[in-house]
């Protein structure tokens, strides 16, 4: 009798020390580069409170997230936990739309922030050239992708150390800033109410642990270690963005770092002269390229989990049996990420991605609590605490300020967003005949 192959499957090679690093290479990215001043410029020397709060904000989804990765450790994270939870198609496809578009699009305008990155520190100022550099980027971390995940993440791990490193070395230079300032103070003018403010656009600082989830499959002993790895990111990345907040007001003022394109090449340059400029930039071109590899990473697998469930296209859920990687939703990533490049500036649809962010993260902690209610019983590793009449107060909290956040857009993103979404329900519709659009039942 000829024997059945059984078809292969995504590889588990992912420690806890690689998932966590993964986790904060992501949470990290390359926005804080760019970011901070213009929340000094908002709260000033008192801007370290700024980000705990900020923090605490994040971790409330990072925790709704950790007891539903333990429940379903799923490529396809939250397109899973809302087919769980609601049984929904169209739903948990228009998530999986949205986290794939927002993963497209970072990609791209991140990819493009790398090709600046390396033309300025060659002396080139040709788009064209910009352009170039994005797409040989894309494809050389399409390549690592493809090989495997071990591959993929021991390059995040030295992306994301040299890329900490550029915050670790702002941190040691604060302490060399003739600066004494009071860390209590806010600009002259400003209410507490500033802290408030500048927490929402600190908040998108620490979008990226969410992303842990969407490689549960290819992590050892997931149920265990996907919930430490978000808590763990979501800590060490406070703790260096805390005390990088402290370190730039004890070196410039506020009023210096707020009117800066490049805060922290500022910072450096001020200590060690034009060398430390050029090594900030230098460390830029890794923290972009560290983000680039993980969307490309995350969107892949959202691919392939949606293949695999029969809610895109099943040749996307293939897998190398040589690679264990799902090589055609990798080259599909990579193709969709190259062609929004050759724009040039799409910097207001990526913004809008973000917008989409807040949409699943209050979908992730409306499911937690949805579960809670349609299955009590079901097995539960980590459980967030306290609950009233079982429902989660900590997801309670998460989807009441995602919601909340959502009100804090200009009104032409919320349209971009509505677009993106409507064309995702046309693609849905679309694809009838080739993609299951009735919930196939619990995803074991």
């Amino acid at each position: 009798m000829e024997e059945i192959r059984k078809p292969p499957k995504l590889k588990r090679r992912v420690s806890l020390f690689a998932l966590t690093v993964y986790g904060v290479g992501n949470v990290l990215g390359a926005g804080i580069y760019a970011l901070i001043g213009e929340v000094v410029g908002i709260t000033g020397n008192i801007s370290w409170l700024a980000f705990v709060l900020a923090s605490i904000t994040g971790a409330l989804t990072g925790l709704s997230y950790a007891e539903l990765s333990a429940m379903f450790p799923k490529s396809a994270a939250e397109f899973v936990y809302t087919e769980e939870a609601f049984k929904k198609r169209i739903l948990s496809f228009i998530l999986g739309w949205i986290i794939i578009f927002s993963g497209i699009l970072s990609a791209a305008t991140v990819a493009l922030a790398f090709g600046g990155y390396l033309a300025d520190l060659l002396n080139i100022s040709s788009i064209f050239i910009i352009i170039v550099y994005a797409v040989l980027l894309v494809i050389a971390l399409s390549v690592i992708n493809s090989i495997g995940i071990k591959t993929s993440t021991r390059t995040n791990i030295i992306f994301t150390l040299i890329e900490a490193s550029g915050l670790i070395i702002i941190i040691i230079l604060g302490f060399f800033g003739k600066r004494e300032p009071n860390y209590f103070v806010l600009p002259s003018g400003a209410s507490f109410a500033a802290i408030f403010s500048a927490v929402a656009l600190i908040f998108f600082a620490y979008i990226g642990f969410e992303d842990i989830a969407n490689i549960a499959e290819e992590v050892k002993n997931p149920q265990r270690n996907i919930p430490r790895a978000i808590i763990y990111s979501i800590i060490i990345t406070t703790i260096l963005y805390c005390l990088t907040a402290i370190s730039v007001v004890s070196i410039l003022s506020y009023n210096n770092l707020a009117d800066s394109d490049a805060p922290l090449n500022d910072v450096a340059t001020e200590v060690l002269g034009s060398g430390g400029g050029i090594v900030m930039s230098f460390i830029g071109l890794f923290a972009t390229a560290n983000t680039v590899l993980i969307m490309l990473i995350v969107t892949s697998r959202m691919m392939y989990g949606m293949a695999r469930d029969k809610a895109l296209p099943e040749k996307l859920g293939k897998i190398s049996p040589e690679f264990r990687t799902p090589t055609t939703s990798v080259l599909l990533t990579m193709c969709f990420t190259i062609i929004p490049i050759f724009f040039g500036d799409i910097s207001m649809v990526a913004h809008a991605t973000v917008f989409g962010v807040l949409i699943n993260f209050f979908l992730v902690n409306i499911s937690l609590i949805a579960l809670r209610k349609k299955q009590p019983d079901l097995e539960r590793s980590f459980e967030l605490k306290p609950s009233y009449k079982g429902i989660p107060i900590i997801a309670l909290l998460g989807s009441v300020i995602s919601i909340s956040l959502l009100f804090t857009f200009d009104w032409l993103i919320i349209v971009i967003q509505v677009i993106i979404i409507l064309c995702g329900i046309g693609v849905f519709y679309a694809m009838k005949s080739k993609i299951e659009t009735k919930t196939l039942g619990k995803n074991k």
